[in-house]
């Protein structure tokens, strides 16, 4: 099999679509523009070549219209990064992945299996190993557990590896921190491909240890190690298990797993403190505070029988695409499911609270407006777009009505005929009353476009140039000459359909 064969069955996912992403100048910031779009064809041999040629770079889409997946990856995007200490953190909990440097100097984590799993199956495990690696929160692909593939929704890509293979920069690194040629990842993929029972396999804390009740980042911390100047801070958060785990004698609970977990150990005097403070009112999880932050795996804590349990209520979002239609079409990501929203349910807290409600059985937290317009904002600078055929745009469906009513039998048979709002055609153009075209896309159902519009889209028909002019036309009944305005557009050619012959369909036997 050859080297581009053996890439493309690696990164094997999406077979209507893949992703491009076109890189643009660096700003003041140092941040590189780019503009990531999906396009509707299957990734190809050719263009895999492309991208390792360096002619234009590519991405995969992990997840199929059946909503299952070959790989999957984790997008590490904090900086700085250490990828030889990422890849040792994955060999020491035997986490079966490529560590990848990414296109902005970030880490891909690839996943692979020898078999289709569930997108399900994947991302739960992708989010484990996020959680115990110190990199909760970081983006996971496939964004979903399932795609709206009748209504359009393809999913979110991952840009792939190796582009410009020879002088790449996105390359595999081995356990020496060195850089792998392209043939040594494709290797490296091999080896590591892996099957969901080994994956179900992998125990990162002891089936019967009391830290399989707590929630995730103390299981992990307590598990691996404490933090080194963190201490503090997690035997405060940990206060709040050890009151519900051991309401009568959490206070030498807490004692127990300091001089357990922590090494060394938080100073007695220290523990006091959180004991009183802890005494005197009941707090919550410090969830988005370090080091608990790096550790977070929201599904897993709520599953937790100590974890957050249902009162964190507000969801993770992300991962918005835009379907370019007219009107515009959203999917969003909301805790793995998919969403579907129109402008109004985006831009509107309470629609699209709403749309939570009817599509996937959940009620999220109401945002203020102030602070659900941040979120949009950011969610739509990272956007990734999915163009669509010229017929789901006005603009198409405009030119689209417009060539029936100048091509259709409603044309005029003589040039009078166009006071009655019919087309007539001369010279190569077809002339009509603007009052004519309008009436007829009226009664198509067509009113997004007012004369404005309508007057620009001709003109692009016509090159951009001016396309009305006075039309002089002879009065049967008085003899005088009055003047039309009419507008014109390049006669549109007609195909005509050639039916057999009545002889023809003599020879067909009935």
């Amino acid at each position: 099999m050859e080297l581009a064969d053996r890439f493309m069955a690696a990164f094997e996912g999406s077979s209507v679509a893949h992703g491009q992403t076109t890189v643009g100048s660096t700003r003041r910031n140092g941040k590189t523009e780019a503009k990531s779009f999906i396009v509707r064809e299957p990734l190809t041999k050719e263009l895999v070549l492309g991208h390792l040629e360096g002619k234009h770079g590519i991405g995969s889409i992990p997840i199929n219209d059946k909503n299952m997946c070959k790989f999957g990856a984790l997008d590490i995007d904090t900086y700085p990064i250490d990828h030889l200490a990422i890849l040792k953190k994955c060999r020491r909990f035997k986490i079966p992945v490529v560590v990848c440097r990414s296109k902005s100097g970030g880490a891909h984590l690839f996943l692979f299996t020898k078999d289709w799993i569930s997108a399900t199956d994947m991302r739960d495990h992708l989010t484990e190993f996020a959680a115990v690696l110190g990199f909760g929160g970081c983006e996971v692909f496939p964004k979903q557990d399932k795609i709206l593939a009748e209504r359009g929704d393809v999913g979110n890509f991952i840009n792939l590896p190796y582009f410009d293979q020879k002088n790449t920069l996105r390359y595999a690194i081995d356990d020496k921190g060195e850089e792998v040629d392209f043939e040594g990842f494709l290797t490296m993929v091999e080896k590591q491909s892996t099957t969901l029972e080994k994956l179900r396999q992998l125990q990162f804390v002891d089936e019967d240890s009391e830290l399989q009740s707590m929630p995730p980042c103390l299981r992990i911390m307590f598990a691996t190690s404490v933090p080194d100047g963190t201490r503090n801070k997690v035997m405060f958060h940990a206060a709040v298990t050890a009151k519900m785990m051991y309401p009568d004698n959490w206070k030498a609970t807490l004692e127990k797993w300091n001089q357990k977990y922590c090494k060394p150990s938080l100073p007695a005097s220290e523990v006091v403190t959180i004991q009183n403070q802890h005494e005197k009112k009941d707090y919550g999880y410090l969830c988005k505070e370090e080091p608990m932050g790096s550790h977070f795996d929201k599904s897993a804590c709520r599953q937790a029988k100590f974890g957050i349990g249902k009162n964190d209520s507000m969801p993770v979002i992300g991962g918005l695409t835009v379907l370019k239609s007219e009107p515009r079409l959203y999917f969003m990501d909301v805790d793995g499911k998919r969403l579907e929203l129109t402008t109004e349910q985006l831009q509107m807290p309470l629609q699209f609270q709403r749309a939570c409600m009817e599509q996937i059985d959940s009620m999220p937290p109401l945002l203020k407006a102030s602070d659900w317009q941040i979120v949009v904002n950011n969610m739509l600078q990272n956007a990734t777009a999915i163009e669509v055929p010229k017929e789901l745009t006005f603009k198409g469906q405009f030119e689209e009505l417009l060539e029936i009513f100048c091509t259709s039998r409603i044309r005029a048979r003589s040039p009078e005929e166009m006071v009655m709002g019919k087309p007539w055609t001369e010279n190569d153009m077809t002339l009509f009353t603007l009052k004519g075209l309008m009436e007829f896309l009226r009664n198509r159902g067509f009113n997004e476009y007012k004369r404005p519009q309508i007057q620009e889209r001709l003109k692009d028909l016509n090159g951009g140039q001016e396309c009305n002019s006075i039309y002089k036309l002879k009065d049967d009944d008085t003899g005088q000459w009055k003047n039309l305005r009419v507008w014109h557009v390049p006669e549109f050619e007609i195909n005509e359909i050639e039916l057999p012959t009545k002889e023809k369909f003599n020879d067909i036997p009935f």
